[in-house]
């Protein structure tokens, strides 16, 4: 045991990060089937063109593949007022009181959600807005009621008569497919089944982990035929995984925190691979197996903490720490579960990866094209370095298409980084 100083990645200016992406490359609407979108694949500084269906043939023998089977929710909820003026609320997450994600979407009656507000200043506290939905025969009366203003997103509370619904049904029913915005465009049926991963499972996300949208059940099962070993994590997407970083340094950038749901055979699979090759499906994914390390850094520190006390902080990576093997940091986990008769470990994850970052667990990326100046183009230069500006003005030049419908990459870290 060692203790390590990490370069800071707070000072870096985020124009360093930045690209020139023509707007006639953003990807409007899905590939017609999921595993012909284009790949492009980094391995030892080399650079290939190939399909998804194809991916079998650069992944290597005895992988392990991990997927985050979080499901979108509607989460667009449309509301007009008797003057005729629309409001429209996003439903980002719920309110604090709520131990858990699916204990909030399982909720009847009523619920207090996190929201962001189209149309805020039309809308008074106190004020009850109401909406019908139609139902197998059944009227719902679904009412929204602004309780309180915070700083980045409001209260409302959402309830409905009948009660017997839960609000992943009310959602469901009611809502809308929360679409990026930078595609432009409204949500239609298509949407409901390709902003969806197959194996979507959990709701909670408002936005799709868009590497997983180009696997199909057939290049699944293909996968599993060769050896590679698909295990499945949850993390609930913010609104905020897409959005650019505002700030000219990234100190100053606020990161989202997102729930990480992992079960106890994930953890020990992924103790199994540690020495092997562990590939990310995602962004999110490769976010949640990282968070894991920084996990067993705070359970070796106190192996009496509580749940709720292994949320890992923004910044928590960078800081001067006691570095152990990934090996050790899987196995206080492990212990930990065991000990607090647990089969998963569930929490909150805040890390921010950047330039600096030292990978732990993760050898491979699948991964779309971001945005410039967004979270996860400075994830994808920690993970390969400066050549992401090489990977990116390949797919520009060789016209990929770009961003959540976009093609995507398989990336192969670049060890000679941290």
């Amino acid at each position: 045991m060692r203790t390590r100083f990490f370069m800071h990645p707070g000072l870096l200016n985020i124009s360093q990060f930045d690209y020139q992406l023509p707007n006639e490359l953003i990807a409007k609407f899905p590939m017609h089937e999921r595993d012909e979108s284009r790949l492009l694949v980094y391995h030892n500084e080399v650079i290939l063109d190939t399909i998804y269906k194809s991916i079998d043939v650069y992944l290597p023998f005895n992988s392990l593949l991990i997927t985050n089977n979080t499901r979108v929710v509607e989460a667009r909820l449309t509301f007009t007022k008797t003057s005729g003026g629309i409001i429209e609320v996003f439903c980002l997450e719920p309110a604090e009181e709520y131990s858990d994600f699916q204990i909030a979407m399982q909720q009847t009656s009523a619920v207090k959600w996190k929201c962001l507000i189209g149309g805020a200043s039309k809308w008074k506290h106190g004020q009850i807005l109401k909406k019908e939905i139609n139902h197998r025969k059944v009227v719902i009366e679904l009412s929204a009621t602004f309780l309180l203003k915070k700083n980045n997103y409001f209260i409302i509370q959402l309830s409905w008569i009948p009660s017997i619904y839960s609000f992943a049904e009310i959602l469901q029913h009611a809502g809308e497919m929360p679409l990026p915005p930078y595609l432009q465009r409204s949500a239609d049926i298509t949407d409901k089944e390709r902003y969806q991963t197959v194996y979507a499972q959990h709701s909670g996300s408002v936005a799709a982990p868009t590497a997983g949208l180009h696997f199909s059940d057939k290049l699944l099962k293909e996968l599993s035929q060769k050896n590679i070993t698909i295990k499945e994590v949850t993390l609930h997407v913010g609104a905020g995984t897409f959005m650019p970083v505002k700030t000219d340094r990234l100190q100053d950038h606020m990161m989202h925190a997102e729930w990480m749901h992992v079960s106890l055979d994930v953890i020990k699979e992924i103790r199994k691979h540690l020495n092997g090759n562990i590939v990310a499906t995602g962004t999110t994914s490769l976010r949640t197996i990282e968070s894991l390390y920084w996990i067993g850094v705070k359970i070796l520190k106190d192996k009496f903490l509580q749940e709720d006390q292994l949320q890992v902080a923004q910044w928590e990576p960078y800081k001067n720490i006691t570095e152990i093997s990934a090996e050790r940091a899987i196995d206080l986990i492990i212990s930990w579960l065991n000990q607090n008769n647990r089969q998963e470990l569930m929490t909150k994850t805040q890390i921010i990866i950047a330039p600096g970052y030292k990978f732990r667990i993760v050898n491979t990326l699948i991964t779309n094209f971001h945005q410039p100046r967004s979270t996860l183009l400075l994830l994808i230069a920690a993970f390969i370095g400066d050549d992401w500006k090489r990977v990116y003005q390949y797919a520009i030049e060789n016209k990929f298409r770009f961003l959540s419908y976009g093609d995507g990459s398989l990336l192969f870290r670049n060890n000679s980084l941290l």
